[in-house]
């Protein structure tokens, strides 16, 4: 049985969109074993969520649902909205908490919280009610992080796929190396999805300016390397080596080819791998790759090395305003040294002007 949810309301909004006045948004932050997301709901949500709980368990749940006031509201009263936010945190964990699971087992705490449904008629709903949660969750800075180490683990996911793909694709099992090739493209396919709400989380967190300049830097330059990591994983994952179609062929093609590979040389070999001169130093990252691999994972580092070299540009960019600014601070520094000098020689000269009236009287 998977753990209930981590929940809590750190924060809240304030949003007119779809009303006539405006109204008060609480942010759900929801953390599970895999994943974190956000979810919005507004005071009325809650209200109908424990209607439904109580009309379908025939029970209130254990934590009452702090009472609506007619007179005050929370968008003009900050301690209203603070009391309110509190409340309604213990409101939920109490349900996701307590022993007694009838509440948190009904279709509408799950709908209401956008966890995935157990039922396979739901799950498109689910996964575009996750896609909307993804996408609210990375304007939170802190949730951003935890997706950010959920893309980590779908890319990483993804490299290990890939490795047994090609393990089981040279060893003659296509079965394997076919179910480890879906694996590695779902992954990638959820990394793609998180890649993209992590950079209109940043672009939210930027017009929120919740973050400084330099931590939003960081923030994306670890979105672009993470994109570049996914397209060439991606090249990987559609580059399918072939493997020789027999054990007889793997050991005529080793035989024919044993000269060639210590430096010698063969005649008539046609090899099943790559041939690129002389033999180079194989690592993990090129041993399973034919010559197509090589070519995309080539492409894959000069353009990891294109990024870096404009990063470093931007960088040396910033360093020649830097030191214009700073020359122009000193030459209107020199500037102001030299009337202070001729400030200095114009009053030296009254004085000894005056001292010498002095003396004369």
């Amino acid at each position: 049985m998977a753990p209930p949810p981590e929940i809590a309301i750190p924060s809240t909004s304030v949003s007119d969109e779809g009303s006539s006045k405006p109204f008060t948004l609480y942010n759900i932050t929801l953390r599970l074993p895999l994943r974190s997301y956000v979810v919005q709901k507004r005071y009325s949500d809650f209200s109908q969520l424990h209607g439904t709980l109580v009309e379908l368990v025939g029970a209130p749940p254990p934590a009452p649902l702090p009472a609506k006031h007619w007179l005050k509201s929370t968008v003009n009263s900050a301690e209203l909205t603070r009391h309110r936010q509190t409340s309604l945190e213990t409101y939920l964990r109490t349900i996701a908490e307590t022993p007694d699971r009838r509440w948190r087992d009904t279709a509408a705490w799950r709908a209401f919280l956008g966890l995935p449904s157990a039922s396979a008629n739901n799950s498109a709903a689910s996964a575009a009610g996750m896609a909307v949660n993804a996408a609210a969750g990375a304007a939170d800075p802190g949730t951003w992080l935890d997706m950010h180490r959920e893309l980590k683990q779908c890319l990483h996911e993804a490299r290990q796929c890939l490795s047994r793909r090609d393990g089981a694709s040279h060893a003659g099992d296509g079965t394997a190396a076919a179910e480890a090739g879906a694996s590695a493209k779902r992954a990638l396919v959820k990394a793609g999805n998180v890649i993209a709400a992590l950079a209109d989380g940043l672009r939210k967190v930027q017009e929120s300016k919740r973050l400084g300049d330099g931590e939003l830097r960081r923030r994306r330059d670890l979105v672009s390397s993470a994109r570049m990591e996914r397209n060439g994983l991606e090249k990987l994952a559609s580059d399918m080596a072939s493997p020789p179609s027999s054990d007889a062929d793997r050991r005529g093609q080793g035989s024919s080819c044993a000269a060639e590979k210590t430096g010698l040389p063969g005649r008539g070999c046609k090899p099943g791998g790559r041939v690129l001169g002389a033999p180079p130093a194989e690592t993990d990252e090129t041993r399973e790759l034919d010559n197509q691999g090589i070519l995309m994972l080539q492409r894959r580092e000069m353009e990891a090395q294109d990024e870096q070299v404009e990063q470093l540009a931007a960088i040396i960019r910033r360093q020649k305003e830097m030191g214009l600014k700073i020359n122009e601070e000193v030459e209107a520094h020199g500037e102001m040294l030299d009337r202070l000098d001729q400030d200095v020689t114009r009053v030296d000269g009254k004085l000894r002007v005056a001292n010498d009236r002095v003396k004369r009287m």
